[in-house]
This record gives structure tokens, sequence and C-alpha cells, in this order.
């Protein structure tokens, strides 16, 4: 089973920048698509980017395309979202994934999930 560990969370002025981090238990990491979804208050879980296994293919969701940057190091079996220009709607718990697939323009997604880092972005 993989483990989901979420960090990077917290409070920032709108227009500011964060970059969150996902790190994975085991080292089968470079194995799975990656993805970042968020839980905006009162809201479902939003898909927001996902990597490959090698990192040569991205998808982002149209809401965020040219502010989120989604990456990752295989050898730190870790994954980023770098969030720039923050807004206020920016506020949500932020999850990774691992394991899914993009295929058609939608993001299948496994069981894997952390436990979530938290954003709160500020005026």
């Amino acid at each position: 089973q993989v483990q989901l560990v979420e960090s990077g969370g917290g409070l920032v002025q709108a227009g500011g920048s964060l970059r969150l981090s996902c790190t994975a238990s085991k080292n089968i990491f470079s194995d799975y698509t990656m993805a970042w979804f968020r839980s905006g208050p009162g809201q479902g879980r939003e898909f927001l980017a996902s990597i490959t296994r090698n990192g040569e293919t991205t998808n982002y969701a149209d809401s965020v395309k040219g502010r989120f940057t989604i990456s990752r190091d295989n050898a730190k079996n870790t994954v980023y979202l770098q969030i720039d220009n923050l807004k206020l709607e920016d506020t949500a718990v932020y999850y990774c994934n691992a394991g899914g697939s993009y295929e058609g323009g939608t993001y299948y997604q496994s069981g894997y999930w952390g436990q979530g880092t938290r954003v709160f972005v500020s005026s």
C-alpha cells in the first residue's frame, strides 16, 4: 500500500506563491501517475493537475492553467504543485493522488490519497 504525505500548506496573501509537496512512502513511486486535487469549503474534490510516471506529460484543469505547475522528483518520491498568483478562491485542502490515469480529458483517480495540506489565502 502506498502512503502519501502532503506538506507546504499555510496562510499566504493573495498574489503570493506556494509550493506544495507530496512524498510517497514506497520506492515504486516512479511507476505511478500522480495528481493533485483540492477541496474548497463545502465543495467536493476538484482535479487540478496530473503528471505521468516519467514527468513527460502533464495535464491541467482549465481553471488553473497558467498559475499551477506540477512536477516530480522520482529520486525523492515526491510530486510538487507550484501555485503562483494565489487567489482567495484557492483556499482549500490540497490532496495528492497516486496511481490514477489521465485519459480522454478525464483523470481517473485511484484509491491512494494523502491526508491533505490546508492552504488559506488572505486578502
